[in-house]
């Protein structure tokens, strides 16, 4: 019976948490301090971030789908906008990409088009290698016949390095794909462009420099498809003229080879192979091997180059101007008549490479296009985004050799002019 009756009062007991809470707080109310305890301060509360807080950080809408902004008055036009960026106590200014830089983002059915038959043929193109601007213009045309790409040959691995160029390098690029010729000719000739450019990497490693690859090339182009326009970008063939002599009499319609920059920043941009009178040589050589042969060459444009600079450059392409007219980098080129010439805006392509030292403005290419011109170029290409295998250029070379060949010229020549002055 006493068990009976222990186990009722324990099963009816309070729980031991009641107990121990009852226990806690009579202690607690009976205890005295001799001085009282400090408040402690209480912790303010952080406003939440809200995913509307990061939208006010990236671009807007607008900027990011390329719809036009509100037209801005000329002085606010060029000026050029500086930003603070870095962490605090690391801040450093930069500045903003001017406006007449920005280009719209590739969203263009042709473009994906082309871009699907490159990787299906195997194909390499320098719009891609080398990160140009101008790819949403030139792979977006209404038709694959209105568009243009640069094939780049011999692998997407250059030997050089220089401080401008954002093309992969090694000391020793793959070998040659000896089937990569005919494999170039078969797909441009299906591919039914009127106008390519041929280029390439520089290959150091070849006797010839590659100019046998790119020859054998061309002639298969020519073979399959003869009205096709050939233009080959070539490299200097480290100075051999025997070589540059052989890519000249395959049969091209444009010989092209860049002299990047003025003579006295040469060795600060280019590899230090590349040397300024050898690129003049290898321009003149061309010229001499086949008369007819139209000579082609890009220059970039702020890198710190002076006025002076750029006017040497220029005469040197066309001997017959007088000293007293002109007096620097356009005399270089006349001097080797040089036909075509094209000016640029060099845009950093990341952070390991040289940085932009001016931002030139759109009327400076167009007084550097008129001086041109003026000096006797058959054609000037100038502007912020031109490049050296540049669409509207491309467009008024072509028409010049229909020209010249007998053939009806077409109605964009004018529109190839226009846009080439941006």
């Amino acid at each position: 019976m006493a068990a009976t009756a222990t186990r009722f009062r324990c099963l009816n007991a309070p729980p031991l948490r009641h107990v121990s809470r009852s226990f806690i707080s009579a202690s607690s109310s009976s205890r005295t301090f001799a001085t009282e305890a400090s408040t402690p301060e209480p912790v303010p509360k952080r406003r939440p971030t809200y995913f509307k807080d990061k939208l006010n950080a990236v671009p807007s809408f607008s900027e990011f789908v390329g719809l036009p902004d509100k037209p801005l008055m000329p002085e606010d036009a060029l000026e050029l906008r500086t930003a603070m960026v870095g962490p605090p106590g690391k801040k450093k200014q930069i500045t903003r990409l001017p406006e007449w830089l920005k280009t719209p983002i590739p969203d263009n059915s042709n473009y994906k088009k082309i871009k699907k038959d490159l990787r299906g043929l195997n194909l390499h193109t320098v719009c891609e290698e080398a990160r140009c601007p101008n790819i949403s213009d030139c792979w977006g045309g209404s038709d694959k016949s209105a568009a243009t790409a640069t094939i780049m040959l011999m692998g997407d691995t250059c030997t050089r390095g220089c401080r401008f160029c954002s093309v992969k390098t090694s000391k020793a690029p793959p070998p040659l794909d000896p089937h990569e010729p005919e494999h170039t000719a078969e797909a441009l000739s299906r591919w039914g462009l009127g106008y390519v450019v041929l280029t390439s990497v520089d290959r150091d490693d070849l006797v010839d420099g590659g100019a046998r690859h790119f020859t054998e090339t061309i002639m298969k182009i020519k073979q399959k498809k003869p009205e096709m326009l050939v233009e080959a970008l070539t490299g200097d063939c480290a100075g051999d003229l025997e070589m540059v002599a052989i890519v000249a009499k395959s049969g091209l319609d444009v010989y092209a080879h860049n002299m990047e920059t003025v003579e006295e920043l040469t060795p600060f941009v280019r590899d230090r192979r590349a040397k300024y009178r050898q690129s003049l040589a290898v321009l003149e050589a061309a010229k001499k091997s086949v008369p007819s042969l139209i000579t082609k060459t890009s220059i970039m444009l702020g890198l710190g180059e002076t006025e002076e600079q750029l006017w040497q450059t220029l005469r040197g392409m066309f001997p017959s101007l007088s000293a007293k007219t002109i007096t620097n980098f356009l005399v270089d080129l006349r001097e080797v008549n040089v036909d075509v010439v094209t000016f640029g805006q060099y845009m950093r392509p990341t952070k390991r490479h040289m940085k932009v030292e001016e931002y030139i403005t759109p009327e400076t290419f167009e007084l550097w296009r008129q001086r041109a011109l003026d000096m006797g170029f058959l054609y000037c290409a100038s502007g912020p985004l031109v490049r050296s295998s540049y669409k509207a250029g491309e467009a008024f070379i072509e028409n010049v050799l229909k020209k010249r060949k007998g053939v009806t010229i077409l109605g964009d020549e004018a529109t190839g002019m226009q846009k080439a002055v941006v």
